[in-house]
């Protein structure tokens, strides 16, 4: 039985689908996680304890464990991980230092210049020369954290509120770049020695141009023109390339103008969260298994997405206060799984990093799909109390 090494910070929803995925393929499934090293199996999933700010002590834990086939992982950390441990078990993947620029919006924005991809003017620690600008958390990932300034008084305000966010991150540096006006795309992929394999191209049909940048909607497959595709393609292979991807999953992120496709990140780890399951593959396979597969050095250009139209939507946090509940989720044709535990304290952007849940639908174009998911969110009523302050 062939053996696979997963790299994940927790055992969330995606390592439980890379865990089924692993069993109807008929691998053993090794999982690395950084929990305490100290308790021995607490989750009783026989994982090994890694230290992810020493990864490499772990080194001869992870290789009795071996021999492994492949490696995959889960999240930006994880990933930087997982490079660090296949340069030593001689795995398959990306280098460690083509992680660590692509997890660094600084170093990602340098190599991104240093090979001649439209790029926007970015500034560390800093006031722009002109508004609108974007600032972003270096020490933070996703859309945590990041707020649009169109003057004076909104950068002073929003850089305030950032360093109250980062203040006891390991890196505590705020990125200025100018804002990049347009359309934003994600693309999904596998990168074979540094070769860009295309799984879906999502339209983002929801404006984000701020303050903040919460995501909703992803569309597959996208309505762009051949032209407008093909120039995402070809810019993401150029980013791949400028970061030294080599072989593993890519994610990227892109707003496309009149002047071109910018890059905004390009990360070698899957779609996050729930999110995978919005991409089915002909003969029923899912992002999992192809990425498994991958790993495993498999040829995976015969993967399609399956026929029609596939859509996610990120149900946002409205308000910060405390969950209850929600009426209306079987009230709609769309698939409505709500993450939100009763109880829990809601935290919005951009302080918050999370989201109520997520409405997936198929249909037989974007557009009916776009409406589905609208439709399904138009029936959704939370309950959401204010969190009172704790009284001390």
């Amino acid at each position: 039985m062939k053996r696979v090494l997963l790299f994940a910070s927790t055992t969330g929803y995606q390592v439980r689908v890379f865990a089924e995925a692993a069993r109807r393929m008929g691998l053993d499934l090794v999982l690395a996680t950084d929990r305490c090293h100290v308790l021995e199996d607490p989750w009783g999933d026989n994982a090994v304890a890694v230290r992810f700010e020493d990864p490499l002590s772990a080194v001869d834990a992870l290789a009795a464990r071996g021999p492994f086939a492949g490696v995959v992982a889960v999240g930006d950390r994880p990933a930087f991980v997982a490079a660090q441990i296949a340069e030593q078990l001689g795995l398959r993947f990306s280098p460690s230092n083509a992680l660590r620029a692509a997890n660094h919006k600084f170093l990602a924005r340098e190599h991104f210049k240093a090979a001649g991809l439209p790029t926007p003017r970015y500034w560390l620690n800093s006031p722009p020369d002109a508004y609108p600008c974007v600032l972003k958390p270096l020490g933070l990932s996703g859309s945590r954290g990041v707020i649009r300034a169109n003057n004076e008084s909104e950068f002073a305000e929003a850089f305030a509120r950032i360093q109250k966010l980062v203040e006891h991150e390991e890196d505590r540096s705020i990125q200025v770049e100018d804002f990049i006006p347009g359309r934003e795309f994600a693309l999904e992929g596998v990168v074979t020695d540094g070769r860009l394999q295309m799984l879906a191209l999502f339209d983002k049909p929801d404006p984000l141009d701020g303050p903040f940048f919460e995501e909703t909607i992803y569309l597959t497959p996208s309505r762009e023109p051949r032209d407008v595709q093909r120039a995402i393609f070809d810019t993401t292979q150029r980013a791949v390339n400028a970061l030294g991807f080599m072989n593993g999953p890519v994610h990227a992120e892109m707003r496309v103008n009149a002047a071109g496709v910018w890059m905004l990140e390009a990360a070698a780890r899957p779609i996050g969260g729930l999110c995978s399951r919005v991409l089915q593959f002909e003969g029923g396979a899912t992002l999992e298994e192809v990425i498994l597969r991958h790993a495993l050095g498999e040829d995976v250009s015969q993967f399609h997405l399956a026929s029609g139209a596939h859509g996610v939507m990120m149900i946002p946090i409205p308000r910060a206060g405390v969950y209850l509940g929600v009426d209306g989720a079987e009230s709609t044709e769309a698939e409505v799984i709500i993450t939100a535990k009763e109880g829990q304290t809601l935290v919005p952007l951009p302080e918050g990093a999370s989201y109520l849940g997520f409405i997936f639908a198929r249909g037989a174009s974007p557009d009916l799909v776009d409406r589905a998911l609208r439709l399904a969110y138009s029936r959704l009523n939370f309950k959401i109390a204010v969190a009172l302050p704790v009284v001390r």
